[in-house]
């Protein structure tokens, strides 16, 4: 079995693409239940956001399934593969996984380190789950980049540190004041980055927003949304007075707030104003600055907080990065030590079996032993069996690990007689399978019932 990876993201499809091919909630569930019909795939995954459009699928063949992973596509969509495939990445096996990992830690998204996109793989996952398009390769595989995408954001501050304007007022707010609590935002102008930047900071504690604009609709319209209160310009003195914050983004040609403004609004005033001007041109006078109680900060300096911070945070991401590569190595082995399990299992079958005739045969032999004597019997012979297969059982798992796993494998089966055990549990499950296949073109291998469950 394979795993492969086909989609698309930000860095390869423009927004008019990623537009186009996107599924609803309600009809990713009915695309998965089509995923299952598909020729040569025997599990998926579909993760689909603004931003990204990912195939995540075990097959029984890299080159059929990456075929019919496309082919998926162009059916689910009415589109023609040139129109898309140009946009596409295909990655394989190590490097699909890989790639998971990096996705689910905000390593491959947008913005570096944001942390949305585990909760949207998690419940792609869980979606997944639900329309039994998993089975035990991807049941293993999601809960663990669930958890490594939980560590990393917990273990590291690659989500930390402002990387937008926006957030990046909001932290140097947070410097000024111990807290947002009780505090009073005027927003002057309404224009959408000053209108994110007093949102976050009205989501931080800030309890009052004033709006002054032009238009004095629009600025009802921006007031409504934080239950806040639309003002004249006429009133920008009185309304400068009342606050301790003041986010300004007019878009107007020359500075709206100058220095006697300011100088009359902070007059007899003993705590802050906290100014940012957003607008460029920029809104207010930065003389204003020199004024006591004053504190001006404008886009160039957000912006020198953002890159910085982004540096911080690829700092981070290197951590991340090393995570990710020891939880990859950790993935494979286990992969590789898939085809040992059921030589392992059929081996303590045979073992046990002996055991328990041999059992048999001495309370046969000896019917004056007591129930005590026979515990005692069972549980020794069964340590002996135990201690037995311990070193063949470490062994095979380390050489399942090389390049010579297939012939250790078979050296395996062919020294212990397994043949017969293997056989009889290949005739057991191909019965199962019979009996609970729904198509003849979707049948999951035996093991892919075993799966298991990440939503706590």
């Amino acid at each position: 079995m394979h795993i492969i990876v086909v989609g698309f993201n930000h860095k390869t499809a423009p927004v008019e693409l990623r537009e186009r091919m996107s599924f609803s909630p309600d009809g990713l569930k009915t695309a998965l239940r089509r995923l299952q019909h598909m020729k040569s795939i025997l599990e998926g995954v579909i993760v689909s956001t603004c931003n990204r459009l990912e195939l995540y699928v075990v097959c029984d063949q890299l080159h059929t399934g990456k075929y019919y992973a496309k082919a998926f596509l162009e059916a689910e969509f009415g589109m023609a593969k040139e129109e898309f495939e140009n946009s596409l990445y295909v990655k394989e096996e190590e490097e699909a996984v890989t790639h998971l990992f990096q996705v689910i830690s905000g390593l491959d998204s947008m913005v570096l380190g944001e942390t949305q996109i585990l909760g949207q793989v998690k419940h792609a996952f869980f979606t997944a789950q639900d329309e039994g398009a998993t089975g035990t390769m991807f049941n293993r595989l999601f809960q663990q980049a669930v958890a490594l995408g939980k560590r990393i954001h917990s273990e590291t501050e690659i989500g930390e540190n402002a990387v937008s304007v926006s957030y990046a007022a909001v932290e140097l707010g947070k410097k000024m004041f111990s807290s947002f609590t009780g505090k009073t935002v005027l927003l002057l102008g309404a224009g959408e980055t000053g209108e994110l930047t007093a949102k976050h900071i009205h989501e931080a504690g800030a309890d009052r927003v004033l709006v002054l604009n032009r238009t004095t609709e629009k600025a009802m319209e921006v007031a409504r949304k934080f239950n806040g209160e639309a003002r004249p310009l006429s009133r920008l003195v009185e309304s400068l007075r009342e606050a301790d914050i003041v986010v300004s983004s007019t878009g107007a040609p020359a500075t709206v707030i100058g220095r006697d403004e300011v100088k009359k609004a902070v007059h007899k005033r003993t705590y802050p104003l906290f100014l940012i001007d957003i607008a460029v041109p920029r809104d207010i006078d930065p003389s204003v600055h020199e004024l006591d109680n004053v504190f001006l900060f404008d886009i160039d300096d957000l912006q020198d907080i953002v890159a910085a911070n982004i540096q911080l945070r690829k700092q981070e991401a290197e951590k991340a990065q090393a995570m990710i590569t020891a939880e990859v190595k950790q993935f494979q082995e286990w992969v590789q030590t898939l085809g040992v399990v059921p030589l392992i299992t059929a081996l303590r079958e045979k073992a046990l079996a002996i055991q328990q005739e041999t059992i048999k045969s001495i309370e046969r032999k000896l019917p004056e032993l007591t129930e005590r004597e026979k515990r005692v019997l069972r549980k020794h012979t069964k340590s002996i069996v135990n201690q037995l297969l311990k070193d063949p059982v470490v062994r095979i798992k380390e050489l399942a690990a090389t390049s010579e796993r297939e012939q250790a494998l078979d050296m395996f089966v062919t020294l212990f007689a397994l043949e017969e055990e293997l056989r009889k549990k290949e005739a057991a499950e191909g019965r199962e399978s019979e009996a609970g296949a729904t198509n003849a073109d979707f049948q999951r291998p035996a093991f892919a019932a075993g799966g298991v469950s990440i939503r706590s």
